[in-house]
């Protein structure tokens, strides 16, 4: 995730960053204005069709059209950054169950049992980063500290590792209450620390695996196509070659917004936009230890 002071305006316009759209879309940049000026050579110079032709009046669906697109956009990029908030959400959500269920595990256990307390201060970030690196569609294991006794983290990659953890945590809170070191009573208060984990992440696998559907961004896409190819057909009589110039800067507002769109729709990945994940994880390792 990017850093940055929202004051900052000139750092803003003359910034480049590996999320910025103008680096991604110069190729189609270039071949649109080639694009533009064939057309505009071919209907100025070579058709020498004058300002009166029927041509002229593409323009007028320009202007029905534009409305239109406008609100699918702007639809577009609201359900994206919903998703990126919802996401962000239950990260917060899962930092907090963390750092309560620390901190009621802390003053709940016996002052003697150093071992529950080693347990839960390798699990619970061990879930966070388990999370992490679920949601990536990867596993890495130098990530993962080990158990008490162990020499490294153990975890079948080939079955839900979230789930995985969320097991062992939940299958030593209750050997804890057999044993008589969690009362019943202290056990429904951690409860909700506990399901809360397995919430998050199914809430999180719900905005992965979930996109928005194919039939509507294709549409979006094709819509921005045909809008921005159409343009000079009936512009070039009132601006010329100056058509060149504005088509590409059209081009560069319309898909600059599709294609944020689609960066943090998937707020998860390692895109310059997606979020904190590892920093999350960190602080969540740190406050952790700091309170058992």
């Amino acid at each position: 995730m990017i850093n940055y002071n929202p004051k900052e305006w000139f750092t803003f316009i003359f910034r480049i960053h590996k999320a910025d759209t103008v680096r991604k879309l110069f190729p189609m940049f270039i071949a649109l204005a080639v694009y533009a000026t064939i057309i505009a050579w071919l209907e100025l110079s070579v058709w020498k069709l004058s300002a009166n032709s029927e041509v002229k009046n593409i323009s007028l669906m320009h202007g029905l059209l534009g409305f239109v697109i406008s609100l699918l956009l702007v639809f577009r990029t609201n359900t994206a950054y919903d998703r990126w908030w919802e996401g962000r959400r239950q990260w917060g959500a899962l930092v907090n169950s963390s750092r309560n269920l620390a901190m009621k595990l802390q003053a709940i256990l016996p002052a003697g049992n150093t071992e529950a307390r080693e347990f839960y201060k390798v699990m619970i970030p061990n879930f966070a980063y388990g999370l992490k690196n679920h949601l990536r569609k990867s596993y890495i294991a130098a990530e993962m500290e080990a158990l008490p006794g162990q020499e490294a983290f153990l975890a079948d990659t080939g079955k839900h590792v979230p789930n995985q953890l969320a097991l062992q945590i939940t299958t030593k809170t209750m050997e804890l209450y057999r044993s008589g070191n969690i009362s019943g009573d202290q056990l429904i208060v951690i409860n909700n620390e506990l399901q809360s984990f397995a919430d998050v992440c199914g809430a999180c696998e719900r905005i992965r695996n979930t996109p928005i559907p194919f039939s509507y961004s294709a549409f979006i896409k094709k819509f921005i196509f045909f809008y921005v190819m159409s343009m000079p057909f009936g512009y070039v009589f009132s601006l010329g070659y100056l058509i060149v110039p504005m088509i590409v800067f059209v081009f560069f507002v319309l898909a600059s917004l599709e294609l944020i769109a689609e960066e943090i729709e998937d707020p998860f990945g390692w895109d310059a936009n997606d979020l904190p994940l590892d920093t999350i994880c960190g602080n969540i390792r740190l406050h952790v230890s700091e309170l058992l």
